[in-house]
């Protein structure tokens, strides 16, 4: 017990310098930046799928946190949010290192997760462009007054403060996560898949949901022994956005808003997965 609360307190202090960063940067554009500067961040998000389907390839789950603070300020796009959660590689990178991938493996498996991202991204903000228009740049100050700070003030008071309550909300849930994982065993969650066509697509995306580091360990070791096909771990991993999906519920109000973008990353990252199996087998 006193291994898996240490563990969880390592990977929660992780995420502090990109939540810190993520909420300095938030509140000096709400209240140190001009109008004309913030129109010039809502230009530039169109480019925001290509530049979060790259960052979100470093293996460190303060990305897909960082991402959701934004999209929750409305900072980025709904693209750039998915395609952050689906080029995330948490804790996947390391393991496949750890167990001599071939480079050429690890490679492909980068390039696939980047890829489908960054398209996944491009085509979310195509379809949800005049969501995009109406939504950017309108939400930071309310995250401000949900967690009563002292923004005007002192930004960097605020941002300890933003900084502090949602690590302390990740630590909790990552926590209670962990228990729950321990008590069923990373073994019996393992064995819900195996090389089944589709069926091993769906299960391994609802594994990728669950918003902690276990999964990605789950998906890849499993992968890494033969007992998951490229697909399945594809659709996994493309789910899996490391705690992510807990920022974006812990700080977007909007809780049916936060469900679809869920089912949006279910879909796509499955879809995703049952494309790279195709195409795996089309190639064998």
């Amino acid at each position: 017990m006193t291994d898996l609360i240490l563990d969880c307190v390592m990977d929660t202090l992780k995420t502090l310098p990109f939540l810190f960063v993520t909420y300095l940067l938030m509140e000096y554009i709400e209240h140190r930046t001009s109008d004309r500067t913030k129109g010039m961040i809502r230009r530039a998000g169109k480019w925001g799928p290509l530049l979060g389907g790259v960052l979100g390839l470093i293996p460190q789950c303060g990305f897909s946190a960082a991402a959701a603070s934004f999209f929750s300020g409305r900072v980025i796009t709904l693209g750039t949010l998915l395609a952050v959660f689906l080029s995330t590689s948490d804790e996947m990178l390391p393991i496949l290192i750890s167990s001599q991938a071939p480079l050429g493996t690890i490679g492909r498996i980068l390039a696939m997760k980047a890829v489908i991202g960054i398209l996944a991204g491009f085509l979310a903000d195509f379809v949800f462009r005049k969501y995009n228009q109406r939504k950017i740049g309108s939400n930071i100050h309310s995250i401000c007054e949900h967690e009563h700070c002292d923004c005007e003030h002192s930004i960097v008071k605020s941002a300890l403060r933003h900084t502090v309550s949602i690590a302390l909300f990740i630590l909790a849930v990552t926590l209670a996560l962990n228990i729950i994982i321990g008590l069923i065993g990373e073994e019996s969650l393992g064995s819900l898949i195996l090389n089944w066509p589709v069926a091993g697509e769906l299960l391994a995306g609802l594994i990728g949901l669950i918003p902690n580091c276990a999964s990605s360990v789950v998906i890849t070791t499993l992968y890494m022994e033969g007992a998951m096909s490229l697909g399945a771990m594809m659709a996994g991993l493309l789910v899996g956005s490391g705690v992510g999906l807990l920022v974006l519920f812990r700080t977007n109000r909007n809780m049916k808003e936060n469900l679809k973008i869920t089912a949006m990353l279910y879909v796509m990252g499955v879809a995703g997965g049952m494309a790279v199996e195709l195409l795996a087998r089309l190639a064998g």
